[in-house]
């Protein structure tokens, strides 16, 4: 009976719905031939000079909340590139840390100098890349941000286990910051009871003053400050082309020299530049050895 019935209501059914597919009077018949074009679906791409109150390693739409550069914020975009090849073929985003974020870290690095005027290593400053999200690269988005951000100390001439990596606010743009006197350029330094580097003016008592920055070999972290006395040939070099003295056997009698290891952080990120440092052996100095020659420099 049950049975019987419902065969009986879909019939039914099916009359009412005959009877309501007429078309009615003054229509075409067609439902969709008067619908407003649906609009093109765009891809979230975020813009080069945007500034952010959080330093994200991967950029979710969700999150993207710019403000501007006026403001106090953590991080600057300052470029936007592009994985290409193999890179845009993969599933999903370069994982942060990854050696397939490297290449992409060696352009930001270029852009930054670039963008702030000067060796943004000699200054309290780091880089990072930032892919999009995993969702974001399954909708076909292959940029990746460059991020510039201050840092809030860098740790002094004693080898540290764990440099600071902690961004902190900054407010205008830091594009040309270096490109003048700037309060975030290392120049000559001291120590602090923390052993953290103070910066001083150069005719302040000091005893470091910043050279330039040693690529070292790639490699693990952990075995980054096993290289101690590369590290410090390498910085060598560069206080002798800072202080214009010559490369040779008795170089080490004119100079110490102390360095700064990227932080674990930034060595995931990418980065491999060792931040150099004249070092005077402990004697408070009051000049620059910029270009002081032999003079400024003597074998001692």
């Amino acid at each position: 009976m049950r049975r019987w019935h419902g065969v009986t209501a879909l019939a039914a059914l099916g009359v009412v719905v005959l009877a309501g597919c007429g078309t009615p009077a003054g229509t075409d018949g067609d439902l969709t031939d008067d619908w407003r074009p649906v609009g093109k679906v765009e891809q979230f791409t975020p813009k080069v000079g945007d500034c952010h109150l959080t330093a994200e390693p991967s950029s979710y739409l969700t999150s993207y909340q710019p403000v501007e550069c006026s403001r106090a914020h953590l991080v600057e975009t300052i470029h936007l590139g592009a994985f290409t090849g193999a890179l845009a073929e993969r599933p999903t985003p370069p994982p942060v840390g990854s050696a397939a974020i490297r290449p992409a870290f060696a352009e930001c690095d270029a852009k930054a100098t670039a963008f702030v005027g000067g060796d943004w290593r000699g200054a309290r400053l780091s880089v990072q890349v930032v892919p999009p999200s995993p969702g974001g690269w399954t909708g076909g988005s292959r940029w990746y941000r460059c991020d510039l951000f201050e840092l809030d100390t860098v740790d002094g001439g004693t080898f540290r286990d764990h440099p600071n990596d902690h961004a902190i606010q900054h407010t205008g743009s830091l594009r040309d910051a270096l490109k003048r006197p700037s309060p975030l350029a290392f120049g000559c330094l001291t120590e602090d009871k923390w052993g953290n580097f103070q910066q001083v003016g150069c005719a302040t008592a000091h005893q470091y003053e910043y050279v330039g920055a040693w690529t070292v070999p790639d490699g693990r972290y952990a075995d980054a400050g096993r290289r101690d006395e590369s590290i410090h040939a390498g910085c060598r070099t560069l206080v002798a082309r800072y202080a214009k003295v010559p490369v040779d056997r008795m170089l080490r009698y004119r100079t110490g020299t102390s360095y700064q290891l990227p932080s674990e952080e930034a060595w995931a990120r990418g980065d491999r530049g060792v931040r150099c440092f004249y070092w005077s052996s402990g004697k408070k100095i009051t000049r620059s050895i910029k270009g002081g020659g032999t003079k400024a420099l003597p074998v001692t």
